[in-house]
């Protein structure tokens, strides 16, 4: 595939997050930026959709009702179809640690809530061009 191609391919991200203000605030940022989004709002929504499609990135809060982020992080990167999916946790657990927490339970990236707009596209730009 050529370069001109892969430009003109949409990529995928899955935003995982229960909370529904943050999840139509984090589609309308990402739709507007060209990208499609797919969303659950809780853990087993998401394995559900994982189940037939494989997103470009995901999207992972950390606290949800069912199984919070970490748990979620660690079990879908300890899957051979799931495994090579960069996973960002979108988080206000901004206490010390918390971000090792997160990336000792698999995450390859971490986003404080709230968001930085700017900071945020330029970030999930960065994350789906490495997963080229």
């Amino acid at each position: 595939m050529d370069q001109m191609d892969q430009m003109d391919q949409k990529k995928t991200i899955m935003h995982i997050e229960d909370n529904f203000d943050n999840r139509m605030l984090i589609r309308r940022l990402l739709q507007s930026d060209g990208y499609d989004v797919l969303e659950a709002e809780n853990a087993t929504n998401a394995l559900k959709i994982l189940q037939t499609t494989r997103p470009d990135l995901i999207l992972m809060d950390i606290n949800m009702p069912d199984i919070d982020g970490y748990t979620l992080t660690n079990y879908l990167k300890n899957q051979e179809t799931t495994a090579n999916i960069p996973i960002l946790a979108i988080t206000a657990n901004v206490m010390r640690g918390d971000r090792e927490k997160t990336f000792a339970a698999g995450c390859d990236g971490y986003i404080e809530k709230p968001i930085d707009i700017d900071d945020f596209l330029e970030r999930i730009a960065w994350y789906t061009r490495r997963a080229d």
